[in-house]
């Protein structure tokens, strides 16, 4: 099984940003869905944005307009973008491929999963 590795996470104050960095085989470009996931202690792993094959994204309402998953096909790279952190941001971040159909928030539908990296965020 492909392995993803995620890269960028750190420990930023309220209000900073950070950019995640997942590569991903130039293959999946087009043909699977991408997306990122986020996990904070104690709490379920939720969906933070998606990106499908025509490039449509979704986000989940608490990080709209402050994340941006975004694909840069020239270095076979899928980012997030993360502005104006806050404390509730805090949690370790998975980013996710699948080349099945369904809702993106479903977890079981995704192939491919990194191990995460950790994104902490201090008041």
């Amino acid at each position: 099984q492909a392995q993803l590795v995620e890269s960028g996470g750190g420990s930023v104050q309220s209000g900073g940003s950070l950019r995640l960095s997942c590569p991903v085989p130039a293959y999946t470009w087009n043909t699977y869905c991408m997306a990122w996931f986020r996990q904070a202690p104690g709490k379920e792993r939720e969906g933070v944005a998606f990106v499908d094959r025509d490039g449509t994204t979704r986000y989940a309402e608490s990080v709209k307009g402050r994340f941006t998953i975004s694909q840069d096909k020239a270095k076979n790279t899928l980012h997030l973008q993360m502005n104006s952190l806050d404390p509730e941001d805090t949690a370790m971040y998975y980013c996710a491929t699948t080349r099945r159909f369904g809702p993106w928030l479903r977890q079981d539908l995704y192939d491919y999963w990194g191990q995460g990296t950790q994104v902490t965020v201090s008041s």
